[in-house]
């Protein structure tokens, strides 16, 4: 679940979450993506929405690797939907057999590093 002291930072165009401002101390936030990842490091307010701005949404589109438990290398999923207390991603990896193509898996946000960018 996003805690209840992060702050939703909306597209000024149309309201759209991008993203999260995490109170970390004194005037100063880290911008989270909707999946509770940081983008940058602790900064003063304007900067942390500046860096969400920049950021956008088009990450969500990008490949994604999840790890599971009990198996060595991560499987390639597709980010279905983020809300602010779920993930849903579907399996899109040929090679892993114990779940069928498409199937659902379901993540709590934040989350905690199963879930990271195919390449990172």
């Amino acid at each position: 679940m996003i805690p209840g002291h992060w702050h939703a930072h909306r597209r000024e165009e149309d309201g759209e979450v991008l993203g999260y401002l995490e109170p970390v101390g004194g005037e100063r936030y880290r911008p989270v993506t909707l999946l509770g990842h940081p983008v940058d490091g602790p900064v003063g307010e304007e900067d942390a929405r500046a860096a969400l701005d920049a950021r956008g949404l088009s990450y969500l589109a990008d490949p994604w690797l999840l790890s599971l438990p009990g198996r060595g290398e991560p499987i390639a999923v597709r980010i279905l939907e983020v809300g602010p207390r779920r993930v849903r991603v579907a399996n899109v990896d040929l090679g892993y057999e114990e779940a069928d193509y498409g199937h659902v898996f379901v993540l709590d946000v934040p989350e905690t590093g199963r879930l990271r960018l195919a390449g990172s």
